[in-house]
């Protein structure tokens, strides 16, 4: 597994294959819209994609990197704990978007 020793302090599994393990950003409850109101977690909205921050990667994923930002779905999600923090379980395939540095301004954009 690859990870970034500043975000995480040595975790203790290797992840196979083309699995992603990210940790949520910020809390999934409620929040708040662009002019300050907040929206309860309970308020019906259409499906919304998950902003997370990628901790590991397996040996077969291509277009991630550890302290990468990615977007899923968090419908289609595996958790697991480690160390008392809660993470996210992926496979590559399901990374709708990365959000990176190393990502081109003009570039088109990261297939999967």
């Amino acid at each position: 597994m690859t990870a970034d020793p500043d975000l995480e302090h040595g975790l203790p599994i290797r992840l196979l294959h083309d699995r992603v393990l990210v940790r949520l950003e910020g809390n999934e409850g409620e929040r708040r819209s662009s002019v300050g109101i907040v929206i309860p977690a309970t308020a019906s909205m259409g499906r919304r994609l998950s902003w997370a921050t990628a901790v590991g990667v397996g040996p077969h994923v291509r277009s991630i990197v550890a302290g990468d930002r990615v977007l899923f779905d968090p419908d289609d999600r595996s958790e697991v704990e480690l160390h008392g923090r809660e993470y996210v379980l992926l496979r590559e395939r399901d990374v709708h978007a990365v959000a990176a540095q190393r990502v081109e301004p003009d570039a088109t954009g990261l297939y999967l």
